[in-house]
């Protein structure tokens, strides 16, 4: 029996076949996937390079230009001003959680804001990270749309599954901000194990290790006919593979101290040197060794790494990450042996220390036939395709954290603990504290803490009209009810007079529904602006583009071009530079054509001389042997 899925309380809409598509999109730290699902098969959607990968980089130009991507990663060296990275790792967070970088943040935060989400000052903006996650999300739709030749209005958004309710709340704004529905937010864990297609070839309990660029999940699965049930999940929201970038880089400052270079670094130099940390990490990787440069303030130094050395340096992390898997195990009763498999998934457990520790840990080799980068989106896209089409497996996912009320004293009583199945509903009376008690305020928080400075706060709201009673006559009922996507919402009511409130959570760093209506008006009324602003930028880079090959070509064989298609040549690129100055997009495009026609017959004579040079000295039979084919001996 095929299970159709739909959220509580909602059927398809007969019009849904009208709509755009519904695609699985990997929202990372590092890299962003977005993947569609047709049929009984999911495939990630590439770039015209085959490029499934987008780089969660965004680059913002002085000239009011955004770009997402490669792109936008080229910019880093020479305008880290512009660039932001790693932006997941700020989603629903406060300055106060954000880790330094000798002395110093890779961003350069807006100190007026106050409290609530950190804003970041790039060349002008102040924007926060729901902005710029809403700007890669809008180039990963840009791609679906035009790969496929179709709308995309709708996805599966997976998030880490110990992602908060703030980080939650961020990621969904950000999806309206792009201009797509989220159906659904997916445990990146889960999706994962949608992905190998456990529901239909296996059954038992499975480990899915997620070590990301930013956040680590470790959940355990049970798949039984169809069914995935969490059984329980953990992890840390701030320790991933930007976390071994910051400890490479650390070393390279402090070789650098050592040899009497002490300086301050501003948030462009820890850029950089973060961009050089990050090489160093995914060169060894592969190799044994390597040395990379580092140039702060004017003054360039080399730093030599090993791979035993690399792996010194992040074995505390990796440690820690196997303790968490401990802790998930004895939280689900779970004995290791039990496990019946461990799929890996996340960019950082390519690292090779990662992969031996989680095979010692679980005593077999770990699942890694699918692309740990891909395999979030891949099971995102099979999910969405349950959502609108029917069918598919059955998610019985969990809270990552517990949800609790503060009383008196400053205690968080726990009403729904955490790894409790979602979607879920759970209520517990409360009542007065002093004789004649009008209100209460309900304060709610998420974590394990017993006491409410060490939760996090998600939200206020007020029970006002309460009748007055001596203290802990009334009874106040207070409810808590958690959906698909693990979001909260509280409810209050005192019994006897049947006075409510409620709240839909927003959480404490989350954006007002102020923000988010500025934000989407913002969007709507600079979209045609912002469209034509991205085509004139596109066309000038690849203006400027042909012009240094011009250059190039001329430089290395300037002799093969005849004198008058020289100064046709010449003259087309004085054009073409002076178009680049203005603001005629369609100009620009018909001048590059313009210029590589003219200089067609140059090109195709360099490429003679080429062929000639490659030929020189060698007899026809020669050339035949070299390209003939193998020939197979008869049996």
């Amino acid at each position: 029996m095929l299970l159709q899925i739909h959220e509580p309380g909602q059927t398809p809409a007969p019009h849904d076949q009208d709509r755009g598509l519904a695609v699985g999109i990997d929202l990372g730290t590092t890299n962003s996937v977005v993947a569609l699902a047709i049929g009984d098969r999911a495939e990630v959607i590439r770039d015209e390079k085959g490029d499934g990968l987008l780089p969660s980089v965004v680059a913002y130009g002085a000239d009011g230009s955004v770009l997402v991507g490669e792109k936008a990663s080229e910019q880093l060296l020479d305008h880290p001003e512009g660039v932001v990275s790693s932006i997941k790792r700020l989603m629903g967070r406060s300055a106060a959680d954000l880790k330094q970088l000798g002395g110093a943040l890779p961003y350069d935060l807006d100190e007026t804001t106050g409290i609530g989400m950190v804003r970041l000052k790039i060349r002008g903006r102040r924007l926060t990270p729901v902005e710029i996650s809403a700007d890669i999300l809008r180039a990963i739709k840009a791609r679906a749309e035009a790969r496929l030749g179709q709308d995309v209005d709708r996805a599966v958004v997976t998030v880490p599954a110990y992602f908060d309710d703030a980080a939650r709340n961020a990621t969904k704004d950000a999806a309206r901000l792009a201009g797509l529905e989220v159906l659904r937010l997916v445990n990146e864990p889960t999706a994962a194990a949608l992905a190998y297609g456990l529901d239909h070839e296996a059954e038992g309990v499975y480990a899915v290790y997620d070590l990301g660029g930013g956040t680590f999940d470790i959940s355990l699965l049970r798949l039984e006919k169809g069914v995935f049930q969490v059984l329980a999940t953990g992890g840390d929201a701030a320790l991933g593979g930007d976390d071994f970038d910051h400890l490479i880089a650390e070393r390279f400052l402090a070789e650098r101290k050592k040899a009497g270079i002490a300086e301050a670094i501003d948030s462009s130099e820890a850029k950089n040197l973060l961009v050089a940390a990050r090489q160093a990490k995914e060169a060894l990787t592969d190799a044994d060794q390597g040395s990379w440069e580092i140039a702060i303030g004017g003054k360039t130094t080399r730093h030599a790494l090993n791979r035993a050395e690399f792996e010194t340096l992040i074995a505390p992390l990796v440690k820690r990450t196997a303790n968490l898997v401990r802790g998930v195990l004895e939280d689900a009763g779970i004995e290791v042996a039990a496990v019946k498999g461990v799929v890996l998934v996340g960019g950082s457990t390519r690292v090779p220390l990662v992969r031996h520790s989680v095979a010692d840990l679980f005593g077999l080799e770990p699942l890694a036939d699918i692309d740990p980068d891909e395999v979030v989106a891949l099971g995102a896209a099979l999910q969405a395709q349950a959502l609108t089409q029917g069918g598919g497996a059955l998610l019985l996912d969990v809270t990552p954290l517990s949800l609790g009320i503060e009383t008196m004293g400053g205690i968080v009583e726990k009403v729904i603990p955490r790894n409790t199945p979602i979607p879920v509903g759970m209520a517990q009376d409360f009542t007065t504290y002093q004789d004649g008690q009008t209100g209460m305020l309900i304060h709610v928080l998420q974590g394990e803490r017993e006491t409410v400075d060490q939760c996090r706060s998600l939200g206020r709201f007020e029970l006002r009209g309460i009748p007055p009673m001596t203290a802990g006559a009334a009874r106040i009922r207070v409810t808590y009810a958690v959906d698909a996507d693990g979001l909260l919402t509280v409810a209050a009511e005192e019994k006897t007079t049947g006075v409510k409130a409620h709240i839909e959570v927003k959480p404490s760093y989350g954006l007002s529904e102020d923000d988010m209506a500025r934000m989407l008006r913002d969007s709507l009324e600079n979209a045609r602006e912002d469209m034509e602003r991205r085509l004139l930028i596109e066309a000038r880079v690849e203006a400027q583009r042909v012009l240094l090959a011009l250059d190039a070509a001329l430089a290395a064989d300037g002799a093969l071009a005849r004198p008058e298609e020289r100064q046709t040549m010449e003259k087309a690129a004085q054009r073409l530079k002076a178009a680049i100055a203005g603001e005629d997009r369609d100009l620009i495009n018909g001048l590059v054509e313009e210029l590589e026609k003219a200089g067609k017959p140059f090109a195709q004579r360099r490429i003679d001389r080429a062929i000639n040079s490659a030929l020189a000295g060698h007899r026809l039979d020669e050339i035949e042997a070299d390209v003939a084919p193998e020939r197979v001996p008869p049996a």
